[in-house]
């Protein structure tokens, strides 16, 4: 239902990757590591799942809800499973690596506090760095080793790579942020396309335990990482209408069709579209639009 891209659904979009998922042991967690030549020179705007280390060589923008910086050196990117980015390659020439991981995979065994309240992986952190020669040469070599070590028969190979993570990422942690985002010239109108994009992707609502997962105007602002006040205000600039009134307005759509195209009872219709009760939705519905749900599905009959 929400635009959050899972591990399995980032093999599916890489199928022609060569590698396979490597860690998959049940209580160890996820773990895979890339170069970045399998890379698609586009990767659509969403969350995901798992985190992810990049080291960018060659040119390209990093997109996010409000902002966005121009690579035009070796960087080194971090993400997390809250904040959605898209990455959009300027030329093919795309080299360097990647790896997933699940904070299960890299805490496994050991106490370090929330990977997500991390300098690196916190929400409204700086996650790009620009990197020199020789912190290039450094984190390079920690991704080569990752990469010979994954192949290997060790039996503690795992704590390898999980050793090599931690140090690359206090190896990053001595480097300075990128601080040259650049906010978008229309924000307003890019932070009300994503919304509404990411709106239309609740729907079509296809059986009533696929229920609707964002209802609230906070919902689609903690999804698209930014403050409620300003998803807000770019939808209202942009549509003439507030948030809450365009979500309510999908959902009477989706009500209507599946009133007039299901057989689904209206207890089924109001779960499937978030109302914990369906004298809640019945209510809802009459408001906005004047009539009962029952009287929308007698009109058909």
């Amino acid at each position: 239902m929400e635009s959050k891209e899972t591990i399995q659904g980032f093999y599916l979009r890489n199928a022609s990757v060569e590698r396979l998922e490597a860690v998959r042991t049940p209580g160890i967690g996820h773990f895979n590591v890339f170069t970045r030549e399998s890379c698609s020179l586009l990767t659509p705007y969403s969350r995901r799942d798992y985190y992810k280390i990049s080291l960018i060589i060659g040119k390209g923008k990093l997109h996010y809800a409000d902002k966005w910086i121009y690579v035009d050196r070796p960087a080194l990117l971090f993400s997390n499973p809250v904040v959605p980015y898209s990455w959009e390659a300027d030329d093919e020439d795309q080299t360097g690596w990647f790896c997933l991981f699940t904070d299960q995979f890299l805490q496994n065994g050991m106490r370090l506090g929330n990977l997500q309240d991390s300098q690196l992986f916190k929400i409204g952190g700086t996650p790009m760095f620009f990197v020199d020669e020789e912190q290039q040469k450094t984190i390079s070599d920690l991704f080569i080793k990752m990469m010979k070590e994954i192949e290997s028969e060790y039996m503690h190979k795992y704590d390898m790579l999980r050793a090599c993570l931690h140090l690359m990422i206090h190896e990053t942690m001595k480097m300075h942020p990128a601080e040259n985002f650049e906010p978008y010239q229309n924000a307003s109108q890019r932070v009300a396309s994503l919304f509404m994009e990411l709106l239309e992707r609740q729907f079509p609502i296809d059986s009533p335990e696929a229920f609707l997962k964002l209802k609230t105007p906070n919902d689609y602002a903690q999804s698209l990482s930014i403050h409620v006040n300003s998803l807000n205000r770019s939808v209202k600039e942009m549509t003439g209408k507030t948030t809450s009134q365009q979500i309510a307005s999908r959902i009477v759509q989706e009500a209507t069709a599946l009133l007039k195209h299901t057989d689904w009872n209206i207890s089924e219709i109001a779960y499937g579209l978030g109302f914990e009760e369906p004298a809640y939705f019945t209510n809802f519905f009459k408001k906005q639009t004047g009539m009962a749900p029952n009287a929308v599905r007698t009109e058909v009959v």
